[in-house]
């Protein structure tokens, strides 16, 4: 699996926003806070705001905030809203595919992979980035050494 640098620029961004959860922060000090190029975080928050990730105001005070708490925005929301479903196959879904002969399982490799991807980035909330923290079971994933160990 691969994370686009889109998707990894929208979740950094999200963070920076639920950090300053109160604060709406302009593209550009969003920009400087996540390390984004900003033309590159000018469409991920059009994005954004369009699938109800974040709200934006224009004018003085104006800027961007999560549009809800940020303990209910998952990294999948985030990742969702900039690249569409999680996990897909061809640009179709795993669970629309049929395989024949000797790749007919194929279709349950792919579906447990989306269940498995599902299952952290739908676990880990921008509150728990934004307080330097994920939840235990995501964690407890990244205690085998072969975790992090190139392939």
């Amino acid at each position: 699996m691969r994370i686009s640098a889109r998707a990894d620029y929208a979740v950094r961004a999200a963070a920076e926003l639920a950090a300053g959860a109160d604060e709406p922060m302009t593209a550009q000090a969003l920009a400087r806070a996540a390390a984004v190029p900003h033309r590159f975080l000018e469409s991920i928050l059009t994005d954004l705001r369009r699938e109800g990730v974040i709200v934006s105001r224009r004018g003085a005070g104006g800027g961007h905030q999560l549009a809800r708490p940020a303990a209910s925005v998952t990294i999948a929301d985030v990742i969702r809203a900039v690249e569409g479903p999680l996990v897909f196959v061809r640009d179709e879904r795993p669970g629309d595919i049929a395989y024949g002969g000797a790749a007919a399982a194929l279709p349950e490799v792919w579906v447990a992979l989306r269940a498995n991807v599902r299952a952290v980035l739908e676990r880990v909330s921008l509150a728990d980035l934004a307080a330097g923290r994920v939840p235990a079971s995501v964690r407890r994933l990244t205690e085998d050494e072969d975790a992090w160990r190139a392939p």
